[in-house]
């Protein structure tokens, strides 16, 4: 049986959003708590990858059953981020076959789509969900492809280059979990504490 550790990129300093989205609280929690909650619920394996304020978040937020990686180059773009997680995998005690790749800012991602996207774990897998047809997260990249989705991971893009160059399994969610993420603070809701 495949092992699937899933990777929560939560190190942006959420510019548009006025603070880092990992701690925006969202219906009682803040998103990273919700994020990491999810995960643990369809992965045995979590890494949560911090970086704006990450010694906050690490300090503020529950974060129990996942293992935290700092990313220092956060400002660069998710793409370091998705390096940083990725590399902290390849050490990872024990062997994780594929790793799925699932953001802060998307409250509505549950663990029927996570353990949807992980039933395709191998570790040559490369799989996409899409709702209605429309390509998002989370993204579950098979061991076999680190090494390139690192090399070539740049900017925002993260692995969106390497995807495109590859033949990529895409997984229906479309019911089972809102794509939609969080770039601004609702209207009327203040963006920092």
């Amino acid at each position: 049986m495949s092992t699937t550790a899933a990777v929560v990129l939560a190190a942006g300093g959420g510019r548009r959003y006025g603070m880092p989205k990992a701690l925006v609280e969202y219906e009682g929690s803040l998103l990273v708590e919700r994020a990491v909650r999810t995960a643990r619920a369809a992965c045995d394996v979590v890494l949560v990858v911090l970086g704006a304020r990450a010694v906050d978040v690490w300090r503020t937020a529950d974060l129990t059953g996942a293992t935290v990686l700092a990313n220092a180059d956060w400002e660069t773009g998710m793409a370091s981020s998705l390096r940083t997680g990725l590399d902290g995998l390849r050490g990872f005690p024990g062997t994780v076959d594929a790793a799925l790749v699932t953001l802060v800012d998307m409250p509505g991602m549950t663990p029927a789509a996570l353990e949807r996207m992980a039933a395709h774990a191998a570790p040559d897998a490369l799989a996409v969900a899409t709702y209605d047809g429309v390509r998002a997260h989370p993204v579950l990249i098979g061991r076999d492809h680190w090494a390139g989705v690192i090399e070539t991971a740049t900017g925002d893009e993260g692995a969106r280059r390497y995807l495109a160059a590859h033949d990529v399994t895409e997984v229906d969610c479309t019911g089972i979990a809102d794509p939609a993420d969080l770039d601004v603070p609702p209207t009327g809701v203040p963006s920092a504490p």
